[in-house]
């Protein structure tokens, strides 16, 4: 289904979207659906791998649903209550809350589906997906310096180039096109790593997203969590995740600390090595908007290209897909306007839309991550916080970003005012 034989040699576009990852496939759809001729490259072909929890949290179910993508159990999806923590000798289960906003529910899939889906919905809006297109390279405007487009090898290692006003770079942590034109990481910013691998074991079809908030590198605490999400085909996701924030960053076999750490679970979920069915794989969590600006010269960045993973717990998904959602929303704006200052002004909509909506609760992440790097502030965090349901609660709409903004309850209030007293950066 691939449309790539249509882009050999040199092709325009109103847009191209360089990465078919949740954050690209949303937005092609997106702009697909509001007419605008979109050209996705991909440089894989599908279906293929990502490193991911594979969980979804009801902020990721809402894109899905805005997608017209059928979430029902009959359509493959596993369903999911809620969190549940254990820690501190305590075991916690908090579903997930009832809000206007959000529906009350999350979802698994494995991401070489899930991906697949998201770009086939979008090729059935309208995009034109291009898979085994490796993009190269920016193309700037000699005079302007301006992303005019892109360069390109196609499946057989041919070179391409294909042309658009507007080109937005949906490729990833490393983000390679974003590098070409300067745009690198932030160093202030919080990055995590994950490493996860698959068991086949009798816990597949558990309805709770499960995390641990125990992870030791000899006497630390480390700030992070592990997980075991069942995947309800006999085998379960597991893995962890942990932040930079620790003296212990860059210290830890990580691949050794899911070993030891899965070998601390109860016999029977069958979470040792005997039971893994594939390969320890690892990534990188670019955190709390790592790279800026989101929009310069021609080239805006969605998802982890523009660092937006929630530092408070590392999803990331709903994040592309929401960052993808706007920048489709303003690009269409700005493209039926003629070129010049008039478009300027309207893709400057983009990077202010994403502070608006993210940068005070991102602001505060960076705050959390920090304290939580000390491991008595984990420790305390661990032992006393957990046995206060209501306070977890709170900690659960907090971490997992679910609240009413407009008429939500009191917590929802008081994190409404948290993240808008926050500055913005």
């Amino acid at each position: 289904m691939s449309d790539t034989a249509g882009i050999a040699g040199s092709t325009t576009a109103d847009v191209i979207v360089v990465g078919a990852g949740p954050a690209g496939s949303t937005a092609a759809y997106h702009l697909a659906r509001a007419g605008v001729d979109v050209l996705l490259l991909e440089k894989t072909a599908f279906p293929r791998e990502k490193v991911c929890g594979d969980g979804l949290t009801p902020r990721a179910v809402a894109q899905l649903v805005r997608m017209g993508i059928d979430t029902s159990p009959e359509a493959g999806w596993l369903h999911n209550k809620g969190l549940r923590i254990l820690g501190g000798g305590m075991r916690l289960e908090l579903p997930w809350p009832e809000l206007a906003s959000f529906p009350p529910y999350g979802l698994v899939r494995r991401r070489e589906d899930f991906d697949e889906l998201l770009a086939r919905t979008a090729q059935k809006a309208g995009a034109r997906l291009a898979e085994r297109t490796t993009v190269t390279g920016p193309v700037l405007d000699e005079r302007t310096g301006r992303v005019i487009g892109v360069t390109a090898t196609g499946p057989e290692g041919e070179p391409l180039e294909a042309r658009a006003p507007l080109v937005l770079a949906a490729d990833g942590n490393s983000s390679r096109l974003s590098l070409a034109v300067g745009l690198h990481k932030r160093e202030d910013r919080p990055m995590g790593v994950a490493v996860r691998t698959y068991y086949t074991s009798r816990r597949h079809d558990d309805d709770w997203l499960e995390s641990w908030l125990e992870l030791w590198e000899g006497d630390d605490l480390l700030p992070g969590y592990g997980w075991v999400f069942g995947m309800g085909d006999g085998t379960s996701n597991v893995g962890l995740g942990v932040l930079n924030t620790s003296s212990a960053w860059g210290k830890v076999d990580y691949k050794a600390l899911l070993k030891r750490w899965t070998e601390t679970t109860p016999e029977e979920w069958g979470l040792r090595e005997e039971n893994r069915v594939g390969p320890v794989r690892g990534a990188a969590l670019p955190m709390g908007f790592n790279r800026q600006p989101h929009y310069t010269r021609g080239l805006m960045l969605v998802g982890d290209a523009g660092g937006m993973v929630n530092p408070f717990n590392g999803e990331g998904i709903a994040y592309a897909m929401e960052s993808g959602a706007m920048a489709a929303e303003v690009a269409a704006q700005a493209l039926a306007r003629p070129e010049g200052p008039g478009r300027e002004l309207a893709l400057s909509a983009y990077p202010r839309a994403l502070k608006e909506t993210y940068g005070g609760y991102y602001t505060l992440g960076r705050v959390f991550v920090k304290l939580i790097g000390d491991p008595r502030v984990m420790r305390l965090a661990t032992r006393h916080g957990l046995p206060h349901p209501l306070l977890m609660r709170f900690t659960l709409k907090l971490l997992a970003n679910l609240t009413d903004p407009k008429g939500g309850d009191a917590m929802d209030r008081v994190i409404t005012a948290m993240t808008k007293v926050a500055p913005a950066a």
